[in-house]
């Protein structure tokens, strides 16, 4: 065969679909073709996608396997997370050990289509490994996207405890804010929550401002204290960069006090936090330092370290005591 057959040069295909093509077993090993799966194969000049990934997956895997996890949640637009490996679910007791798959097995699936479970049983599945700090970012962006909503997630979780996430999403539902716009502004609020400064407003109207309508990415109203992040988009978008220098104009008119927050500055977690510390004491904040401590330091750990234990938090909600 010269050529090959134009269906098979667009993604990934299973060895079923190149045998009909008129693919032989022995050119499937040959140079031309690339196993990317079991039963799963690519050309060799084909640069796989992220689309391509999950389709490849979806081959392989029996046509009962659902997608979850963070592969669910990057599937729904956030750029965020490994691409790999690609996190599926399967209701039974199968075993499948497949470089660059993790296959969750699940007595019961949860709410689902054809494909994928529903966001909010992606994020309870993601909750059950993911970082403290994580897990707010996704979950703001999945609630400020209105892919999932807090009573969704603990209906889920509380119907079905013995779901993998159940307990760690119950607990992280405190820690999140749809109201938040960027992965940014979520991770710098939880950085403020869990040195144990005050949890300041999201994405508020700054009142002292009345030239026109300023909403502050986080602000700490007791204090008047404005937090704003400043991603690159504000630099590179001529637009952004122009309508900043009114907004930041009229917030100095009205002595409104600010400090901006960077991704050098993230980088940087502690220092970041001293410095909204300082800023709160210039203007009145008499209450705890910043620490640093057992509290902060759950923040970059999996979510399972900061809740307890799993048959504990089984044995309070057969007693009634967890709601």
């Amino acid at each position: 065969m010269n050529s090959l057959p134009a269906q098979l040069g667009t993604g990934p295909f299973s060895r079923e679909a190149a045998l009909a093509a008129g693919v032989t077993k022995t050119m499937l090993i040959g140079r031309r073709f690339v196993r990317v799966f079991p039963r799963v194969w690519r050309c060799a000049n084909h640069e796989m996608t992220e689309a391509d990934w999950l389709e490849a997956a979806r081959l392989t895997l029996p046509e009962h396997a659902r997608l979850t996890g963070i592969t669910r949640i990057r599937k729904l637009g956030l750029d965020f997370g490994p691409a790999r490996p690609l996190h599926f679910v399967v209701e039974g007791d199968l075993h499948l050990d497949l470089e660059g798959i993790f296959l969750h097995r699940t007595r019961k699936l949860a709410p689902h289509d054809d494909e994928d479970v529903v966001p909010a049983a992606a994020y309870l599945f993601y909750c059950s490994y993911a970082r403290v700090i994580d897990a707010i970012k996704v979950g703001d962006w999945l609630l400020g996207d209105g892919h999932m909503t807090i009573d969704e997630v603990q209906d889920l979780a509380l119907a079905a405890p013995w779901r993998d996430g159940a307990h760690e999403a119950i607990w992280i539902l405190d820690h999140l804010d749809g109201r938040s716009r960027s992965l940014p502004e979520s991770e710098t609020r939880a950085l403020f929550e869990f040195a144990g400064l005050p949890r300041p407003d999201v994405n508020v109207e700054v009142a002292a401002v009345t030239s026109m309508t300023v909403i502050g990415d986080l602000l700490f109203r007791e204090w008047g204290l404005l937090v704003e992040y400043e991603g690159t988009h504000h630099q590179t978008d001529r637009l952004q960069y122009t309508a900043d220098l009114e907004r930041y104009a009229a917030i100095r008119e009205h002595d409104v006090p600010y400090f901006q927050v960077t991704h050098e500055k993230l980088r940087d977690a502690r220092g970041l936090v001293r410095e909204a510390h300082r800023e709160l004491v210039r203007l009145g904040y008499d209450g705890p330092a910043p620490e640093f401590g057992d509290r902060w330091r759950l923040l970059f750990r999996p979510i399972r370290d900061s809740v307890g234990s799993r048959n504990e938090w089984l044995r309070a909600y057969g007693r009634g005591e967890v709601a």
